[in-house]
Parts: structure tokens; sequence; C-alpha cells
């Protein structure tokens, strides 16, 4: 059972996580692979907007979606937005990256590799991995412009589309830990977090959803 209190500091995080952008028209869309397929869903909604008239998808595979994606989550991402109406030409495959990192550095490559000029960024990813994105982003693409995009859920939404609340809510902490201790290791740029926003992270980890954090050896380096 996960507690009304758990559940308020998680939506504290949940608010924190997103950056509540104006999207508009960007040169490209990036969908960050994950779990969450729906991460594919946006990047074709926006596709079929006119918000960017190609998108690529990146990403391997990880413990968490080898069994779901066991294709890699690139190639499930693209296999959806077929699906979904998007043309096979529209969409551009990064499928070797297994960290954030790896996503903007082998997607800038990709997209020189197809000689398209990109100036500005829809950067496409879960809900509470908005922030960390465009923090990394900005540090290791400056010269693009980032604007975030994910679904419009609600936090208990979007765990029960997952159907996994503590899951969900053990990734909202991760995500809150890389945002901390990223721009220390020169991995993201440094950003304010409230006091608040830090208060609800330490009572969510006396809690016990720590699951995602990364140990002290391992928060040294800036590739997960």
């Amino acid at each position: 059972m996960i507690s009304a209190q758990v559940w308020a500091d998680a939506r504290i995080l949940w608010d924190y996580h997103r950056m509540h952008h104006d999207l508009r028209p960007c040169s490209v869309a990036v969908g960050l692979g994950s779990h969450d397929l729906g991460v594919a869903d946006v990047a074709a909604e926006l596709y079929h907007q006119g918000m960017a008239p190609v998108i690529v998808f990146t990403g391997s595979t990880s413990p968490t979606t080898r069994a779901r994606m066991p294709r890699g989550e690139a190639v499930h991402y693209r296999e959806r937005a077929l699906q979904l109406g998007v043309p096979d030409s529209a969409v551009l495959l990064e499928p070797r990256a297994t960290s954030t990192g790896e996503n903007i550095e082998f997607t800038k490559a990709v997209l020189a590799d197809a000689g398209v000029k990109v100036s500005s960024v829809l950067l496409v990813s879960k809900p509470y991995e908005e922030r960390r994105s465009y923090a990394m982003m900005r540090k290791l693409w400056p010269e693009v412009e980032a604007v975030c995009a994910s679904t419009s859920m609600g936090l208990e939404e979007y765990a029960d589309s997952i159907g996994d609340a503590r899951m969900v809510i053990d990734m909202i902490v991760g995500a809150l830990q890389r945002v901390l201790v990223f721009p220390g290791l020169g991995a993201a740029i440094e950003q304010e977090v409230p006091d608040a926003v830090v208060a609800a992270y330490e009572r969510l980890c006396g809690e016990g959803f720590t699951s995602r954090l990364l140990p002290a050896d391992v928060a040294a380096r800036p590739d997960v």
C-alpha cells in the first residue's frame, strides 16, 4: 500500500521534473529510449502536428527493457510510430545508446550522417525524465535549443498506464538524484532544486523508494 504522504511527495517531484515548456516546431524530435512505449506515441503525435519533420529514436536495451523490448528500444519505438502513421522516411534510428549521454552524442552523429541541419530539438521522454534530459542536453549539445515534451498524463494516471506504481516512484526518486549529482560530474547544467523538492526526495528515500538510486561508486560516473 502506498500512503497518501508518499503520493503527495511523489507529486512534488513529478511536477518539478516536468519542464512545462511551450511546444513549438523544431528541427527534429528525439525520442529517448526507455521501458515506456508511450514516448513513441508522443513523438508520433508531435510529428502529425507538424512539430518536427523527422524523428530520431535512440536506445539499445537495459535490464528494465530487455524483456519488454528485446529488439531494442529504438526499434520498438520505430515500429510503434509506423503503426501510428509516421512514414518510414521520417524516422531515423540510433540503436546503440545505453545511457542518456550516449542518446545525445550518438543522435548528433546520426543526424550529421543524414545531413539534417539542427538548430532545435524536441526532446521527447518520460515525464519524470524531462528535467534531467534537458540539463544533459544543455551541457552536451549547447548550440541547439531544447524543448521538452512528454505525455500530458498526471502521476496517478501515468502509474496506472505503466502498471507498477512503486517502480514509477522509484524512478522519479532516481531521476531527482541524477539532477542533484550530475552537474558536479560535468554531465549536466546546474539547476535550482527547491527545498520542498529536496525534502520530498529525502522522505521518499526514507520510505524505501531507493531501487533506482545510484550507489556511491556509480554516482561518480555520468554514464547511467
